[in-house]
């Protein structure tokens, strides 16, 4: 049995296309109560409660055990082999780079009226956590694009948290990651332990302003009980991939994309819409061959067959409104000319176009953020940006003629709403010379 097969967009019953849509989106439900019990309990009584859970990792754990030391940040570049730490510092020069390039102007303001001058400005938050997903996994491209970001907008303050293996150690590359961009604070906690901590603040964790950064579900769910507490990013899921594609792509190609993706997890995604029946049959064809040659089939094939599908559209237009209705974490316009789709994509987390736009090259080196909206969030959501480290507050500066000309609205408006003292706040003030 083939592991995908291709369908019509047009004969999907209202079932199957509410399933592609749905994808593996986390029900955050069953553990919620529990994670939030960590939470509390941590803001309650701070590293204890972590201290206790990783007994597991070392029995006579204590508080300094929970942070990287210096000498622990120099040990590790002896274990991690020099090109890859000469290709984290390329991939963190282009990521500052194209984070910095974010920035808007730092105030800018309009006249009214006369005399009513209203403006804003923009101000870092002062500071921030990351959360860095790893144990025996290394991520050092999610330390990247946490960290620089935050670096960029100005954060004083940036702190990493990161899960430890046995013995409280660190992977070592994240930890390489972390002093390549900036950040000394590394703290070896990880799950709900590390986000509250940073939410709340502990003896050992100094507490944050905003907390970013991908994670498992329990990871989700704590940044969910402590929002409000603390800013967080958008909640994240599975990873996924879109590709809009037309008879122009090359389907050995995007069978690779396909794998890309399922390679993440067994709830990963990953969907194929075009017009070409040819383009769609090659293609599931390839995906074929390149998962009867891959590793970790246990992990592509459940991927590929309860999240996956290869649809033909009618038409380029019809595709092109799947697209916006799919809201893809990652999406690919694999076309000759795709500036000219460019402008019709209204929701996706990270778009890449063209035929040599590949997914990974965002992941690790473009310069763009690879923490994105997944599960229909690009809808609402955007990726990790400067953004996410910036408060953008409003000013207003009047004139006592600024002021006599908002008054008449001002002063009725609040007796409208029974809050006599509002309009006497103006009416004092027009009334009246200083």
């Amino acid at each position: 049995m083939s592991i995908i097969t291709v369908e019509r967009l047009a004969d999907l019953t209202p079932e199957r296309y509410d399933a592609i849509m749905q994808r593996s989106m986390e029900e955050l439900g069953d553990i919620y109560d529990d994670v939030r019990a960590i939470c509390e309990d941590i803001r309650n009584r701070g590293d204890a409660v972590t201290l206790e859970h990783y007994t597991k990792y070392k029995e006579d754990i204590a508080p300094e055990d929970l942070k990287a030391t210096p000498e622990e940040i120099e040990a590790a570049y002896d274990e991690v082999p020099a090109d890859v730490v000469e290709h984290l510092k390329f991939a963190a020069h282009n990521i500052i780079e194209f984070h910095s390039a974010q920035f808007e102007r730092d105030m800018w303001s309009i006249e009214i009226a006369p005399g009513i001058l209203a403006g804003r400005i923009i101000r870092p938050v002062d500071s921030a956590g990351c959360y860095i997903p790893g144990r025996q996994a290394s991520y050092p491209s999610s330390v990247l694009m946490t960290i620089l970001p935050a670096k960029a907008a100005g954060v004083e303050q940036i702190v990493a948290c990161t899960p430890p293996d046995r013995g409280m150690v660190a992977n070592p590359t994240s930890l390489v990651a972390a002093d390549i961009a900036g950040c000394h604070d590394i703290y070896k906690i990880g799950g709900p332990w590390a986000i509250a901590s940073m939410a709340y603040g502990t003896e050992s964790v100094p507490q944050v302003n905003t907390i970013v950064g991908p994670g498992n579900k329990y990871v989700t769910a704590a940044k969910m009980a402590v929002f409000g507490t603390v800013a967080i990013d958008a909640p994240a899921g599975p990873s996924e991939i879109l590709i809009l594609a037309d008879d122009t792509a090359n389907p050995e190609w995007l069978a690779i994309d396909f794998l890309s993706q399922a390679e993440h997890d067994q709830d990963a995604a990953a969907v194929l819409v075009t017009p070409s029946e040819r383009l769609a049959s090659a293609t599931a064809e390839a995906v074929q061959r390149a998962f009867d040659a891959a590793d970790r089939q246990e992990i592509l094939r459940p991927a590929l067959e309860n999240n996956s599908a290869i649809l033909v559209a009618d038409s380029l237009n019809e595709a092109i409104e799947f697209t916006n209705e799919y809201a893809a974490e990652h999406l690919e316009v694999a076309m000759d000319d795709p500036m000219l789709v460019l402008p019709r994509i209204k929701h996706a987390g990270s778009i890449f176009l063209g035929h040599y736009a590949p997914v990974p090259a965002g992941d690790y080196a473009s310069g763009t953020n690879h923490v994105l909206p997944t599960g229909l969030t690009a809808k609402m959501f955007s990726g990790l940006s400067i953004d996410n480290f910036l408060k953008k507050p409003t000013f207003q500066l009047l004139s006592r003629q600024g002021l006599q000309h908002l008054a008449p609205a001002v002063m009725r408006l609040a007796e409208a709403e029974g809050l006599p003292m509002h309009g006497e706040a103006v009416r004092v003030r027009i009334e009246n010379e200083r």
